[in-house]
């Protein structure tokens, strides 16, 4: 299937208020929109909701998957449940993967096999009432995740360290709905716009013509020399499509991507930051 590439990029921010469907792109922590509580995706390692981390109206120019599909809810790990690697119990992932999915659902697993998903919306999904997550299984025994009792916003907040926590001028609410708005703004510059991001250093494939956003001046390699282009020096860390700054080496992914820090969703990246390719369903993260 042939696809229009973007000729932007975009910028995510957090606000420090909840959301508005009306005027905002979506929102971060709360929960998702459109779809029936059965259809919420149980982690397999667990058997306990993953936990929300956004939904993100798409731009137009970002619908991949046909008009129709206007967002993307995002779920994960909950940062409790995500130390060490996890431990399949072959009982748990039997039973939840025989549930009823949403006909949009693509599950990915990380590096240490632990669960992440995403759920394509329609409009009618995105403008829909939110969902209520469901109960665990009856067969887990691991500790009840703390955003189910009190929401991810406030989860998040009561253990972030103290650079995230500046993302929030107040405390969040303890609620299930609590929310942060997502603000869009297109990027001024980015010649990585509709681009397929690749490493120059691992990667074989067929280029795109894609840059870093970082040289050295010269030949020579070293730290001294290195330096950062000016057209990135603005960018802000959560974005839509275009230059990506991951903690470790680029993943090959589509130009369709999101690349987002821990507390866009409160995760438990190691202090790094993340990727989710929405066309391809693919999804990585690395440690800063």
């Amino acid at each position: 299937m042939a696809f229009a590439l973007p000729s932007r990029a975009y910028d995510l921010q957090m606000l420090d208020r909840g959301a508005d469907r009306a005027r905002d792109h979506g929102w971060v922590f709360g929960l998702p929109p459109g779809i029936a509580t059965e259809q919420w995706p149980l982690d397999p390692v667990t058997g306990y909701p993953l936990m929300h981390g956004f939904t993100l109206l798409l731009p137009p120019d970002y619908r991949v998957h046909g008009e129709d599909i206007v967002a993307v809810a995002f779920f994960a790990t909950a940062p409790d449940h995500n130390d060490g690697g996890a431990s399949d119990d072959p009982e748990i992932r039997d039973a939840v993967m025989a549930r009823p999915a949403h006909p949009r659902l693509a599950r990915m697993t990380d590096i240490l096999y632990y669960e992440y998903a995403a759920i394509l919306l329609s409009q009618a999904e995105y403008d829909g009432a939110f969902a209520m997550p469901p109960a665990p299984l009856p067969l887990a025994t691991a500790e009840r995740p703390r955003w189910l009792d009190i929401g991810g916003a406030a989860a998040f907040h009561e253990n972030a360290l103290p650079y995230a926590r500046k993302m929030f001028a107040t405390a969040p609410r303890e609620h299930l709905t609590e929310t942060r708005a997502i603000g869009l703004q297109p990027r001024a510059n980015d010649p990585n716009a509709g681009k397929a991001p690749r490493d120059e250093f691992n990667y074989r494939g067929e280029p795109t013509g894609y840059q870093p956003y970082y040289y050295y001046v010269g030949s020579d390699k070293r730290p001294e020399n290195y330096r950062l282009h000016d057209w990135g020096k603005d960018h802000a860390q959560n974005h839509l499509g275009g230059t990506m700054r991951p903690s470790q080496a680029v993943p090959a992914m589509s130009p369709f991507y999101i690349e987002f820090e821990e507390y866009f969703g409160g995760y438990n990246f190691g202090g790094g930051n993340a990727q989710l390719d929405f066309r391809e369903m693919k999804f990585d993260w690395a440690c800063g």
